[in-house]
């Protein structure tokens, strides 16, 4: 982060904060002086990540919540208004993947990744745009992926759920800007989490997850709308992005060899 300083007396709120980037990102917050308010759906995780920023500069207040729960997330964002008054940045990171080869292509597995990838989103946005409008400033950064840029094999549901988040950040960005609401739209590649442990492909230019949380507040302090690491796996799927079809699927018959 350019000037650490920036986060005192900012108030963060950091949905899937129990785990992998959003937990890591809770800590690196903390410590920079940010009051975090941290929600999941594992209070005992949470619990255990405020305990673990005792002594900081900053603090990690656990706020136990489903995204998927509307009703849930909007009662969360009424308790953050009620002890803060406001919100100044929100990460929105609660995700999930599930590998979804073609020829096991399952419609339940599509709408696991659209409830929690997107509508856990959504339900989190019900609350913090009109919040963020009213105060007249604020920042929503969105969790998507670099898999949302293009169709990728072994991803049709997770690359979907994360192509939607960057049209809709892209749409939301130009409109609540005159607001004075900034928002953001994160790209990462692949980070060393829980989550991407299980995977048994190869993954290349694979980051460190203090790394990830390094990168995404460097962004968020930043002009830039994309905060998009590691920066030669970004570099190299943005490339792809533009490729004419026949040479994208080309690029993407290799990878499935």
């Amino acid at each position: 982060m350019k000037n650490p300083e920036t986060l005192k007396g900012k108030v963060i709120w950091i949905t899937g904060a129990s785990q992998g980037i959003g937990r890591q990102l809770a800590l690196a917050a903390a410590k920079r002086g940010g009051t975090v308010v941290a929600t999941a759906r594992s209070y005992g995780n949470l619990d255990r990540l405020q305990h673990e920023t005792q002594g900081l500069e900053g603090i990690v207040i656990p706020m136990p919540a489903d995204v998927t729960d509307q009703d849930a997330i909007i009662r969360a964002a009424d308790e953050i208004m009620t002890r803060f008054g406001r919100v100044d940045i929100a990460v929105l990171n609660a995700g999930t993947f599930i590998k979804t080869d073609g020829v096991d292509f399952r419609s339940t597995d599509m709408r696991k990744h659209l409830e929690l990838n997107v509508m856990g989103v959504c339900h989190c946005l019900d609350a913090l745009i009109p919040m963020m409008v009213g105060q007249q400033s604020g920042t929503i950064a969105i969790n998507a992926s670099l898999a949302g840029y293009r169709g990728l094999p072994g991803a049709a549901a997770y690359g979907a759920s994360k192509a939607a988040l960057i049209n809709m950040a892209e749409s939301l960005y130009s409109d609540l800007k005159p607001h004075g609401v900034e928002v953001k739209v994160i790209s990462p590649g692949f980070v060393k989490t829980p989550l991407t442990d299980k995977n048994t492909f190869k993954m290349p230019f694979l980051m460190e997850v203090e790394s990830a949380a390094d990168a995404i507040l460097s962004g968020l302090d930043s002009q830039h709308f994309e905060i998009r690491f590691p920066k030669t796996f970004g570099m190299i799927m943005g490339f792809l992005r533009i490729l004419p079809y026949k040479a994208y699927f080309s690029v993407t018959r290799r990878l499935n060899q």
